[in-house]
């Protein structure tokens, strides 16, 4: 049963029965902003991808058929939308490259490894997917040195419970895990499904790995007690190291001036701290309960989750009709 909106601005949009207050009031400010015609001018909607449009069900990740109904909207209206996501490019590949083409028929512009590097997941008349790159920032040799100094610290003291991922900028060589115990080797590959590789060996071999090529970003994952991890400079429990300054804001901002997008004209969707790029845009839109420090230039709206931001979408390719 469907029954209409009153008296919050919302228009005369149908919406479901259960629609809570927040996303009513939401859906209100976002017709303000669309009424000024920027987003249909100059606009594009930005979305991170995990806990904010796809969601993860018996081991399989996929977009709601709410979001992908929106998606397809604004798309179909002429305004793109561009992933800004922590994950590598052949992940996306895997787990959304094919939603993504079946709601909208296109390519999908793509900020990945928290703004390392930026491209489009593209298909081609055979069907085959790739990534094809517009821009990478890669860490430096002495940025490197410093993560191993952390890491040859750690291994020295005896911890076996480290893992580093590692993400060079041929997106083909995909995930890459290093642990320092070999007996561990089997239990990761068999855990991080997504990984190229999982290998074992001493931490020379580690760093030769890394200074080897462009990384684009290092994840260590660290299984410690605080205080223990206090003993290593620059290390938490879980570390994203990119190239100095770079992070999600600045990759929605190259992308940005790559694809001639004005970030102040357009929506932002994000549901957890990492999701900077949302004080750049001009409508920021927060997704779940997790606390997020950033906010829009203009409004910042939080929805239940992603079944709400469907509505948001579908509002959105109303407006532009």
């Amino acid at each position: 049963m469907m029954k209409k909106a009153r008296g919050r601005g919302v228009g005369t949009t149908l919406l479901p029965h259960f629609m809570t207050t927040s996303t009513i009031d939401a859906l209100a400010e976002l017709r303000t902003f669309l009424a000024s015609g920027r987003f249909q001018a100059s606009g594009a909607w930005m979305t991170d991808l995990d806990g904010t449009a796809v969601i993860e069900r018996e081991g399989r990740i996929y977009l709601p058929p709410e979001v992908e109904l929106g998606l397809k909207h604004v798309h179909d209206r002429g305004r793109p939308v561009i992933a800004n996501t922590l994950r590598f490019p052949l992940s996306v590949i895997r787990v959304f490259g094919d939603d993504w083409h079946r709601a909208t028929g296109a390519d999908l512009p793509l900020v990945t490894l928290k703004g390392a590097q930026t491209g489009r997941i593209v298909r081609s008349a055979s069907g085959e997917v790739a990534f094809e790159e517009w821009q990478a920032v890669t860490l430096s040799e002495a940025e490197i040195v410093e993560v191993m100094a952390g890491i040859e610290g750690m291994v020295g003291d005896g911890v076996t419970d480290l893992l580093v991922f590692h993400y060079g900028r041929d997106w083909r060589k995909g995930e890459r895990i290093w642990t320092p115990d070999p007996a561990r080797v089997d239990s990761v590959r068999a855990k991080y499904r997504s990984a190229s590789s999982v290998f074992s060996g001493g931490v020379a071999e580690l760093k030769e790995t890394l200074l080897g090529e462009p990384m684009c970003m290092i994840f260590l994952l660290i299984d410690l007690p605080e205080d223990r991890l206090m003993a290593y400079q620059h290390t938490r429990r879980n570390n994203f190291f990119t190239h100095q300054g770079v992070n999600k804001r600045t990759g929605a901002e190259r992308v940005a001036l790559h694809m001639g997008i004005d970030l102040s004209a357009s929506i932002g969707s994000g549901d957890a701290p990492p999701d900077d790029f949302l004080s750049a845009v001009g409508f920021a839109v927060i997704v779940g309960s997790n606390d997020v420090e950033y906010r829009g230039l203009e409004h910042t709206v939080r929805v239940d989750g992603i079944t709400e931001l469907g509505h948001l979408l579908a509002v959105v390719g109303e407006s532009l009709r």
